[in-house]
């Protein structure tokens, strides 16, 4: 994708040269090994009709998380993420600019997936921080040094489209509520290929990054990337394509 190659300059950029002074990251992360992504791949099970998204870690899948930092406006956000060539409209979102990406997130501050229970305790809003999956739009976006941002909207603007399972956030972001499997130094996300309108074709990349929620400057996104640790290849040109079932 031409819009994700651009900013492939923008991602050696750190945030301190950038001079953001107020992350709330964990200076560690850039040194954790589960966030060293070391292969990603997609393969589809036609026995189950079961798209199976993979990464192979340096180190424990989801071994890091951050640490709460007391509000929304500041939110730190782990996360990895396969960025594709799917449409936006093949997961439900309109017809809306933008790459597609499947995302995998931890964030302690706050709970975005109000129709799942993912630490089993029957509390639905409490669970932000364990590793949970979500599809969003990025769109190219140089406020932030990672220079991609997940793609804002004017509340109640009615032309947006959006999933019936997304949180309610002014955002191109869904909460799928996809099996997330977290395996010694694998994570995995199920997805059902009916979840993609059936679509087993697209090329796709990965990356592991750290975002952060803003909702009180106005010179950045509501939710941009600023480091990004990891990724698949080189540039984020998207060059994996699906492979047949593991048998």
């Amino acid at each position: 994708m031409k819009k994700l190659t651009m900013v492939i300059a923008l991602l050696a950029l750190s945030a301190s040269a950038w001079g953001g002074n107020d992350l709330n990251d964990d200076p560690s992360f850039v040194d954790a090994s589960d966030l060293k992504i070391r292969k990603a791949s997609v393969r589809f099970d036609s026995e189950y009709q079961l798209l199976v998204f993979r990464l192979a870690l340096e180190g424990k899948a989801g071994a890091t998380v951050p640490t709460a930092h007391g509000s929304l406006d500041g939110a730190p956000v782990l996360g990895y993420a396969f960025p594709t060539t799917l449409s936006p409209s093949d997961v439900g979102f309109g017809d809306v600019e933008g790459t597609l990406a499947l995302a995998v997130t931890s964030h302690p501050d706050f709970d975005d997936t109000p129709l799942w229970d993912e630490n089993l305790d029957r509390v639905y809003d409490n669970d932000g921080a364990v590793y949970h999956s979500h599809w969003v739009v990025l769109n190219e976006d140089q406020r932030v040094p990672g220079g991609l941002s997940v793609k804002q909207f004017r509340k109640g603007d009615p032309s947006v489209v959006l999933p019936p399972t997304n949180p309610g956030m002014p955002m191109y972001m869904d909460s799928p509520g996809f099996q997330i499997i977290l395996r010694k130094k694998e994570l995995l996300v199920l997805v059902p290929v009916d979840r993609v309108n059936g679509r087993t074709d697209f090329r796709f990349d990965a990356v592991a990054a750290y975002l952060q929620v803003n909702q009180s400057r106005k010179d950045r996104p509501l939710l941009g990337v600023y480091r990004v640790y990891s990724t698949a290849s080189d540039d984020l040109s998207l060059p994996y394509s699906v492979k047949g079932a593991f048998r």
